[in-house]
């Protein structure tokens, strides 16, 4: 990793720990930042016990969990497809996920276990269903994302109509579900992320090699023998699977796939997918959107997933007023 690209992420994982201490610190109970260290350290009392231990930190584990693996997927997609806008919410694979979640929610009445593996099974399927309708001699990036806008179409119609055929109570739970939401999440979350994370993360970087040199071109890549179709379908399983353990932990949580890789990537300032610095990023993002929205709607303890979307449009918002402007 170039200097900057380690001080960038050093940076990151400075302004994360500042947010999670607040995040630990703030709500009912009010815990200074030293007693939230100590009770960290095992030495707190019963109050911050279960303030700290019982009620935040899980939560900002599954936080700080999810944000990183949507990083991380989002800068295998958009270097994979080598477009900005190549990130798994934007090509199907989230939607995928959250209708493989709806089902169970909605059709077979499941437990949180077994919407995880829907969440997981919907991704897979619907990113296999996304490369076989995109390949034409080849998988390029511009079709893939083509393809892709389409099906994540097709999907979302799917999801408001389970939504709209199924009876109130199951419809208000899958309704917070696919809203991305962070609320009641424990370490029973938590942890089935961090050991799916613990094989995932791995294996991405294991393919870092092969997605600077596909960053090159399919023609560059296979003359220093990287095997195209191969590689580029490794890297779309794990991406997959990354994408849809955080949407199988919180829902579907948008944009923040779209907008770590890219912030990242103006941070550092280097080729290649970011892919730490990426996670770095996301962790921070989801962190600190969840940690707003909690805060600014008083006693309504708003979805993640609204803040992230709020973010996400301000980013959008900002790359096209520049874009614009470098055009004109």
């Amino acid at each position: 990793m170039r200097g900057r690209a380690v001080a960038v992420s050093l940076g990151l994982f400075a302004a994360i720990v500042v947010v999670l201490m607040a995040a630990l610190g703030t709500g009912a109970i009010q815990v200074s930042p030293p007693d939230v260290v100590r009770t960290l350290l095992g030495n707190g009392s019963r109050i911050t016990n279960f303030a700290v231990l019982e009620l935040r930190l899980p939560r900002a584990a599954v936080a700080l969990l999810v944000g990183a693996a949507l990083g991380m997927s989002g800068a295998v997609f958009q270097s994979l497809s080598r477009n900005a806008l190549g990130s798994p919410d934007i090509i199907g694979f989230t939607y995928g996920s959250a209708t493989g979640g709806l089902l169970v929610i909605l059709v077979f009445g499941g437990t949180a276990a077994t919407v995880s593996l829907g969440a997981v099974a919907g991704g897979l399927i619907t990113a296999i269903l996304v490369y076989v309708l995109a390949w034409q001699k080849g998988v390029r990036g511009a079709r893939l994302v083509l393809i892709g806008i389409g099906v994540s179409a097709i999907l979302q119609s799917i999801n408001f109509y389970l939504l709209v055929n199924a009876s109130i109570t199951d419809a208000g739970r899958a309704t917070v579900w696919i809203a991305g939401s962070l609320n009641n999440r424990g370490w029973n979350e938590a942890i089935p992320l961090a050991v799916e994370l613990v094989l995932i993360i791995p294996a991405i970087l294991a393919g870092a090699k092969w997605l600077k040199m596909l960053e090159m071109g399919d023609e560059a890549a296979q003359s220093l023998g990287v095997p195209i179709e191969g590689s580029r379908l490794y890297l779309l399983v794990v991406g997959v699977a990354a994408c849809a353990a955080a949407t199988a932990a919180a829902g579907p949580i948008a944009f923040v796939a779209l907008t770590a890789p890219q912030l990242a990537k103006r941070l550092t300032r280097a080729t290649g997918p970011n892919l730490l610095p990426a996670a770095w990023m996301g962790a921070l993002l989801v962190l600190l959107a969840d940690f707003t929205a909690q805060r600014v709607a008083g006693s309504t303890l708003l979805p993640v997933g609204a803040a992230t979307a709020a973010l996400g449009g301000v980013y959008l918002g900002w790359v096209l007023y520049r874009n614009r402007a470098t055009t004109s």
